[in-house]
C-alpha cells in the first residue's frame, strides 16, 4: 500500500472547515491521507485549526504551503476569484490540486491549468463531482437509454437567499473567529452561478454531456447586502437566465437567481422528454431506483468514500472530491470530477455573463468526455 499523502488545507473557513478538516481528521481517512498543514491569512485561525484538527503544520502564508515538503496535495477552499493563481502556484511547484467550486472564473484560465498540470504531471480535481453521486449516473443510464424518449428540455439552477449570512459557523463561536460573506457578492467569483448554480450545471452536463451554445439575461437586484449589522455593496450578478443549447434542438433553462427556485432538490435538473419527466429523485412521480436509493440519505451524503460518519456530516461531497483526488494520485484512478468537465461548466457561465452584455448568444468551444460508468 502507498504511504499516506500529506495534504494542506488552504482556506479555513466554511467550506475548508466543513468539508475538508471535519473529515480528513477522521481515523478512517489516515492511511491514505493526513493534514500536513493548513493556511489561512487571518491571524490567529490556522493556529486555531491546527489544535483542533492536530494539523502538523499552520500557515498563514500560501508560499510557505507551497515550500512544505510534506504537503503532497492541496484543497483549495478559498474565494473562488483566488483559484486562478493559487491553483496555478500550486501546479508550478508540483502539488496535485483540488478546488473547491468553482475551479477558476474564466475558461482560458482553466484550459491553463489544465495544460501546464499535464506539463507537470500534476493532477487535478475539480468540485462539485456531481456524478460521484448513484442517482445521477441512473439518470444519466436511463436517459441514454431512451427511458424518456426524446428528450425536449430541462431546467436547472440555484438562488442565493440569505443562506451565507445565516451560517452558524460564521459567528466565531467555534473559535475560528467571524467568517465574513462578503466576498459571495463581489467580483471576480462571486454570484450565485459560481457558487450554487455550478452544481446544477455540472449535473446537467454530466448526465446530456457537453453543451454547444449558450444566451443570457443577467444583472445585479439587491445592490447591497446585510451580514452582522454592516451593509457590504454588491456588483456581482445575483440574478441570472440561462438558455443553453445542446444537440439535437434539446434545451435547457438555468438560473442562478437571488430568489426562488423550481426544484427543491439543490443542484437537480428536471428533465422533460416525449414519455415522461424526471424530476430530481423522482421518475414520472416515483422514487428513483439505484443502488443506496433506499438508505435515507440525502444526495450529496453518497460516494464511494463516503461511509462511516462521514454520511452523517456536513458537506460530505467536498471529502469525497478530495477522496477522489487522492485515488488519482496513488492509484491512476480517472476522477468523477474532471478538470475538463469543470472548464467547460465555467465557459457556459462565462458565456452566459457575455451573452447578457451584448445580446449576441454564445458558441461555445471547450468539450469533455462524459465519464464512462460501468454501472
Amino acid at each position: 500500500m502507498a504511504e499516506p499523502l500529506g495534504i494542506a488545507v488552504v482556506g479555513a473557513g466554511s467550506i475548508g472547515i466543513r468539508g475538508a478538516l471535519d473529515h480528513l481528521c477522521l481515523p478512517d481517512t489516515q492511511d491514505k491521507v493526513f493534514l500536513a498543514a493548513v493556511c489561512d491569512p487571518a491571524p490567529g485561525r490556522a493556529e486555531a485549526a491546527a489544535r483542533k484538527y492536530k494539523v502538523r503544520r499552520a500557515y498563514e502564508r500560501y508560499e510557505d504551503v507551497l515550500a512544505d515538503n510534506n504537503v503532497d496535495l492541496i484543497t483549495l477552499a478559498t474565494p473562488i476569484g483566488l483559484h486562478y493563481e493559487q491553483g496555478l502556484a500550486a501546479v508550478r511547484a508540483g502539488k496535485h490540486t483540488h478546488f473547491n467550486k468553482t475551479m477558476t472564473t474564466t475558461a482560458a484560465e482553466a484550459e491553463q491549468l489544465i495544460r501546464e498540470a499535464n506539463e507537470r504531471d500534476v493532477k487535478l480535481v475539480a468540485s462539485p463531482g456531481q456524478m460521484t453521486q448513484p442517482q445521477n449516473r441512473a439518470i444519466r443510464r436511463l436517459i441514454r437509454q431512451g427511458a424518456l424518449g426524446r428528450l425536449a428540455w430541462a431546467t436547472v439552477g440555484s438562488a442565493f437567499g440569505t443562506y451565507h449570512e445565516n451560517e452558524e459557523i460564521r459567528s466565531g463561536q467555534e473559535g475560528f473567529g467571524e467568517i465574513n460573506p462578503a466576498w459571495y457578492w463581489r467580483k471576480p467569483g462571486g454570484g450565485p452561478l459560481y457558487d450554487m448554480t455550478v452544481y446544477g450545471l455540472h449535473t446537467l452536463t454530466g448526465i446530456l454531456g457537453p453543451a454547444q451554445r449558450v444566451t443570457a439575461m443577467s444583472g445585479v437586484l439587491i445592490p447591497q447586502r446585510e451580514y452582522q449589522g454592516k451593509l457590504y455593496p454588491v456588483d456581482a450578478d445575483d440574478n441570472t437566465v440561462i438558455l443553453i443549447g445542446f444537440e439535437e434542438s434539446l434545451f435547457a433553462f438555468a438560473y442562478g437567481t437571488a430568489a426562488g427556485h423550481i426544484n427543491d432538490e439543490f443542484g437537480q435538473p428536471t428533465f422533460f422528454g416525449e414519455k415522461g419527466t424526471i424530476a430530481g429523485s423522482r421518475w414520472n412521480g416515483q422514487p428513483l431506483k439505484f443502488p443506496g436509493c433506499d438508505d435515507g440519505l440525502d444526495s450529496y451524503q453518497r460516494g464511494p468514500h463516503i461511509t462511516g460518519r462521514h454520511r452523517e456530516m456536513g458537506e460530505a461531497h467536498v471529502f469525497e472530491d478530495i477522496m477522489q483526488l487522492v485515488d488519482y494520485v496513488n492509484e491512476g484512478t480517472p476522477p468523477m470530477g474532471a478538470a475538463e468537465h469543470a472548464a467547460h461548466v465555467i465557459e457556459i457561465i462565462e458565456a452566459a455573463y457575455c451573452a447578457a452584455e451584448t445580446g449576441l448568444t454564445q458558441s461555445l468551444t471547450t468539450t469533455f468526455t462524459p465519464y464512462d460508468f460501468e454501472e
